[in-house]
């Protein structure tokens, strides 16, 4: 037992520990004021909105107990209650006198900016970092209202939608274009410096071997550190399931009754789903953390997308090179560099929606830019030096 000193005056013998006293102080405060803003929104809800934003209340107000537990285990003054911040009064105020709709998105908002308060913090009670999680998940779904997703329908409607979840499309769109763009403007940088066909080529193949290797490499580094994040998020929430399974079954009855099923009904779909520790799993990692266990992403299929699509479009401005220089090559790069310009950004609009000549012309425009800006510093330069 520590002797601490609260903020008006107790003697403290631990730096550290006052430095603990003052942070669950902290924490404190912000749950109570969070459990403030939970209990004035139910009031102004009815029937099973009210009820889950009353237990979302009583989830932070035992949060806060947690807190006044820590600091009396410490030997620190536990703060009595005060008044709510001037947020919450504001946003409370503002939903019994217009809608409660219309703060729950400002509420989301700080809820998942503040989601990850307890993932490190090593004096959280066990189930606590999750509950934050979870809040921000239930407020989203009490502003959709229960409506299922609309790209959900569409994707069980019209099988030719689909995502990207490996990322190897996405790589391999980007390589293109990154390395069309790249090797253009620095092809056409050298050739306007007046430099021999030969020097070009050297330059217009060392530029596409570097950037296909640096592309597919961030491509790797990248998808790696998302998957082992998301597989983290996985072990976790496994964890939690085999530690605390009455807790994550109350969750997963929450998040359905934000969806606008009954009590009754949630919690019935929630004990089905529990019944199998597989299914379970499963169904909480897709409806509290939003990911799908079977497409986390491949680092190797975006690296090597990104290298060979990257290479692909550096290819296409040297392919002259390979059989002469001077003028005619010159004009054959920057027609083939134009064309394939063109094709990707088309290519672009019809993966994304959008109109294709637009993109298209687009993409030629942005290409067309740096081409001719480097190809002009280089004409510069090259007539400097010589």
């Amino acid at each position: 037992m520590y002797c601490l000193t609260n903020p008006v005056g107790e003697d403290m013998t631990s730096n550290g520990t006052a430095e603990h006293a003052k942070r669950w102080r902290e924490l404190l405060a912000s749950e109570r004021d969070a459990a403030a803003l939970y209990s004035r929104i139910a009031a102004s809800e009815t029937g099973q909105r009210r009820d889950i934003f009353e237990e979302l209340a009583a989830v932070e107000r035992r949060h806060a107990a947690h807190w006044e537990g820590k600091l009396r285990e410490a030997g620190a003054a536990v703060p009595p209650p005060g008044r709510p911040s001037l947020r919450t009064r504001l946003l409370a105020a503002a939903a019994g006198r217009f809608s409660t709709a219309r703060v729950l998105p400002l509420i989301e908002r700080a809820e998942r900016a503040d989601a990850g308060v307890y993932d490190h913090e090593p004096d959280a009670a066990p189930g606590m970092a999750a509950d934050e999680h979870g809040h921000a998940r239930t407020i989203a779904k009490l502003i959709d209202g229960g409506r299922p997703d609309p790209r959900a329908r569409i994707a069980r409607r019209e099988g030719w939608h689909r995502t990207d979840r490996s990322g190897a499309l996405r790589a391999g769109v980007f390589g293109v274009s990154d390395g069309l763009v790249s090797n253009t403007a620095l092809v056409m940088g050298v050739a306007g410096s007046g430099a021999a066909h030969k020097v070009i080529l050297l330059t217009g193949i060392a530029g596409l071997l570097a950037g296909a290797f640096s592309m597919a490499a961030g491509e790797y580094v990248s998808m790696a550190s998302q998957r082992e994040m998301y597989q983290r998020e996985i072990s976790l929430e496994a964890a939690e399931l085999e530690e605390k399974p009455d807790e994550e079954r109350d969750e997963l009855a929450l998040l359905y009754r934000a969806k606008g099923l009954s009590r009754e009904d949630a919690q019935r779909l929630a004990d089905q789903i529990m019944s199998d520790r597989k299914v379970a799993l499963d169904t909480l990692v897709r409806e509290e953390l939003g990911l799908d266990p079977g497409e986390l992403g491949s680092p190797l299929s975006a690296a090597v997308s990104s290298l060979f699509t990257f290479a692909s479009g550096a290819l296409v401005v040297i392919l002259p090179y390979f059989f002469g220089g001077g003028t005619a090559a010159l004009v054959a790069a920057i027609c083939l560099a134009a064309l394939a310009l063109l094709a990707v950004g088309g290519g672009i609009g019809l993966l994304n929606g959008r109109p294709l000549v637009r993109s298209a012309l687009r993409q030629l425009l942005l290409g067309g830019a740096a081409a001719l800006v480097t190809f002009g510093i280089g004409h510069l330069i090259g007539a400097t030096v010589s």
